[in-house]
């Protein structure tokens, strides 16, 4: 068997065309595009990029940009007025503070200080608190793309055997809570699980986000399954560096059915699921009936 590789980038492009049609709509309806404010604290290179990649990609889907840069020695409560701020303006339909803050701040009371209709990081306890009682709400953007990929291979995923490797609040728990949804049953385990091998082997959809580079071997993946691999890692080969997933993929790619590279499977599913929130957002906000965007 050679599993067939879910091609997360043609995906997400679809998605975006999606998303830029019911913007378009939007803005007509509303006389204002849907608005997306991003927060950076600090000069880290990596959240630059992932700034300016998420602003780029806002205003080529219709929507509005909003990026504040703040100073790393930014206080606590300069941050935490500027959130108030971006909560009381109406052109502002989704927030995200970028992660990691620096040390001296304290991330959780910034979080909590996110309205939750605008928290399209999905990372408030109220968006944990609605994921887990069913009802609607804004779901973490990493593990909504995952699902979105899942159902675009398997369609209906009732009654299917899944396991989510890793625990966090970012991805495995929110996770877990989606395919329960979907009704499939559902195993919760992580780097400490006894017998891990023999659990994943059992699984008809295997969801690594360990975080640890190819941990999850190919012999562990049940003949047919299908594999969702959410971490990166660079590793060093050759004397060149290497960016991996939490799947051993060569091995893995001998059994499973499909499975995502890394890179070009979850990554690029992540950005325009925050687009697809923003855009959800603005929809609720405004008390318009909210499109099926294909999650």
């Amino acid at each position: 068997m050679t599993a067939q590789i879910i091609d997360g980038k043609a995906f997400a492009a679809g998605l975006g065309d999606r998303i830029a049609e019911k913007a378009a709509t939007f803005t007509e309806k509303a006389g204002r595009a849907p608005g997306l404010a991003v927060v950076l604290v600090g000069s880290d290179p990596a959240s630059e990029i992932y700034v300016r990649s998420k602003g780029r990609m806002a205003r080529k889907l219709g929507m509005e940009s909003f990026e504040h840069t703040l100073p790393e020695d930014t206080t606590q409560e300069t941050l935490m007025d500027l959130v108030a701020q971006l909560n009381a303006d109406e052109t502002v339909d989704g927030i995200l503070v970028q992660l990691p803050l620096p040390r001296h701040l304290d991330s959780l009371s910034v979080i909590e200080a996110i309205d939750p209709a605008k928290d399209v990081d999905g990372l408030h306890p109220l968006s944990a608190g609605y994921l887990t009682s069913g009802l609607p709400g804004l779901v973490s953007c990493t593990p909504l793309g995952c699902l979105m990929l899942l159902k675009d291979q398997l369609g209906s995923l009732s009654g299917l055997d899944a396991i989510v490797v890793g625990r966090s609040i970012l991805v495995g728990k929110p996770m877990a809570q989606l395919l329960l949804a979907e009704n499939c049953t559902v195993t919760m385990a992580h780097s400490r699980t006894a017998d891990l091998p023999e659990k994943v082997g059992k699984a008809d959809i295997v969801v690594a986000a360990v975080g640890q580079a190819e941990m999850i071997k190919g012999e562990w993946i049940k003949e047919g399954a299908t594999v969702i691999d959410v971490g990166t890692s660079r590793v060093i080969r050759d004397g060149e560096k290497h960016l991996v997933g939490d799947v051993d993929f060569a091995s893995a790619a001998t059994r499973a059915r499909a499975i995502t590279p890394v890179p070009g499977g979850v990554g690029p599913m992540t950005i325009m699921t925050l687009m697809h929130n923003t855009l959800i957002a603005a929809y609720r906000r405004k008390g318009y009936d909210v499109p099926e965007l294909g999650a």
